[in-house]
């Protein structure tokens, strides 16, 4: 079997999800374009020698349909003959768009391809495609489907983890990222520029670095309505009987952030990124999907990570670093907890409560974010993992070469 390398990969900074944010003004495809220049002039990229870029999105609706990938080829000024897939699985779109290019080049069915994703969420808001699975009262009833966030409380509930000990977590996200942008350590991070070359942003705008536990002990249960009043509280308990109650312990601050942003990676065989002069900065080792129980929902991280550990021959104790997306603070102290990992290799320089979470790209942008610290620190082996809408998981494990 043919090995897969990354030789490259790069992120737009994440952008505040709202009119008044700054990426707002940038088309999706244009915003996903940004990146593929700058993956194409950082490498000197002969982009006619391409095979595909696969980009994952979303919300999948208005300036976002129609295959985005394709779109954002033609606006990225590549060769137009580059073919271009969407790619949708949901919050882990990203990481299943380089998953596929994976899959493509070790199956020796394509020699290089970009993967990544975006989302414009200011522009596409979340839930603007609309989702059977969620809306569908055959499908949600029988299933007992629950909205993400009393997903996220019930994990909290059912494993023990407090109003302050996600408040904690929070916090220090927002320390580690505020401190990542203070010491130059997100080298994957490329400007957005408009038509004229302007840059419009360089450096996230979604992250607070004053935040406190006092500041967000101040911050009302965002659940609370749709789990009490609503009666998804009561959907969740009729799956875990055993429970007296849903505590409700998330909110703005320990969730992740609502943003725009875009991500690229430049992924190949050997044989290929040597014709283009390309050196492999990883070799991806392996990777994959599980499913996982779907009221719960968001708890697919840790059997992703064990499953694509399982295929390496590898254990947890052998990762020098993990990105778990940060979608809500029970995910990660919950990830964490299944995994027996210390806080200290996860997240090292923040995540998504504190930098944002552009659905459909964040997956590639944490491969990224890994890659710069491994590389940083001179350290060998990261895996990327996102839990997913509907009950799943994905996985990445990367070898810095």
């Amino acid at each position: 079997m043919t090995e897969a390398y990354i030789f490259d990969a790069v992120r737009t900074p994440r952008g505040r999800g709202r009119a008044s944010g700054a990426l707002h003004e940038v088309p999706s495809a244009r915003l996903a374009a940004n990146v593929l220049r700058e993956i194409r002039d950082r490498n000197n990229l002969d982009t006619s020698q391409l095979n595909d870029v696969i980009l994952g999105c979303v919300e999948a609706v208005n300036e976002q349909a129609s295959n985005i990938a394709k779109a954002a080829v033609f606006a990225s000024g590549f060769d137009p003959k580059v073919p271009g897939l969407q790619l949708n699985r949901f919050c882990g779109s990203g990481l299943e768009a380089c998953n596929f290019a994976a899959a493509m080049v070790k199956a020796g069915q394509a020699e290089l391809i970009i993967g990544g994703g975006v989302e414009s969420m200011s522009r596409v808001p979340m839930f603007t495609s609309g989702a059977p699975w969620v809306t569908d009262p055959q499908i949600t009833l029988g299933h007992r489907m629950i909205p993400q966030g009393i997903s996220a409380d019930l994990i909290a509930t059912l494993y023990g983890h407090s109003r302050r000990d996600v408040d904690a977590y929070a916090v220090e996200s927002q320390r580690r990222a505020a401190a990542a942008w203070a010491n130059g350590y997100f080298t994957s991070v490329v400007p957005v520029r408009d038509v004229n070359g302007i840059v419009i942003l360089d450096r996230d705008e979604h992250f607070r670095a004053d935040t406190t536990l006092e500041t967000l002990a101040a911050l009302a249960p965002s659940f609370l309505t749709l789990g009490e009043k609503l009666g998804f509280d009561g959907v969740a308990l009729q799956r875990y009987p055993h429970l007296a109650g849903i505590e409700h312990v998330h909110h703005a601050g320990n969730s992740s952030g609502i943003v725009d942003g875009a991500a690229a990676v430049l992924i190949g065989s050997a044989e290929a990124g040597k014709a283009q002069g390309l050196k492999p900065r990883a070799r991806i080792v392996s990777f994959g999907t599980v499913g996982s129980e779907h009221t719960i929902m968001l708890t697919g991280p840790a059997p992703a990570a064990e499953m694509a550990l399982r295929r390496a021959g590898m254990n947890a104790s052998d990762v020098d670093l993990f990105e778990c997306n940060e979608a809500f603070a029970s995910v990660v102290l919950r990830f964490m907890d299944a995994l027996g990992v210390p806080h200290d290799k996860v997240n090292v320089n923040g995540g998504a409560i504190a930098l944002g979470h552009p659905l459909g790209a964040t997956g590639a942008m944490l491969i990224g974010t890994v890659l710069d610290e491994l590389e940083r620190r001179d350290l060998a082996t990261g895996l990327i993992t996102m839990c997913v809408g509907g009950g799943m998981g994905s996985v990445m494990v990367i070898e810095r070469l």
